[in-house]
């Protein structure tokens, strides 16, 4: 009942950042990048890690790629919505795909027992 509760959430965020980014209020730009950071649940390290749009990152047994990461037009300082898929070695099918929203870190979530990765903010420069 959780996951289709989580589900409709999810649905209904999806369905309101597509109308936000349609309206001129609320324009997204894309950033350079993403700074992201990963938590290691077990040994309880935590790296930062900062990825390229279209490139990828290794953390632990994770693979990391980073589609693209949006802001609020004219405020770089502003929420970043980050395109992630993140796959551990030897494993076919991703353990996330999606956009992760810094802002709301639980509502869009990696769901992994060891590892945790969460997006912070956008890199606007190089």
């Amino acid at each position: 009942m959780t996951r289709w509760r989580s589900a409709l959430v999810m649905a209904g965020l999806m369905t309101a950042l597509a109308g936000a980014a349609g309206s001129a209020q609320e324009a997204t730009a894309v950033g350079q990048g993403a700074v992201l950071r990963a938590l290691d649940k077990v040994n309880g390290s935590v790296t930062d890690l900062e990825l390229g749009n279209a490139s990828s990152a290794q953390f632990g047994r994770l693979t990391i790629n980073l589609g693209e990461c949006r802001y609020p037009q004219g405020d770089p300082a502003g929420d970043a919505y980050a395109f992630l898929t993140i796959q551990e070695d030897n494993q076919s099918k991703p353990h996330f795909s999606g956009w992760m929203i810094a802002s709301s870190p639980a509502l869009s979530a990696l769901d992994h027992p060891r590892y945790d990765v969460w997006v912070m903010r956008c890199k606007t420069a190089s």
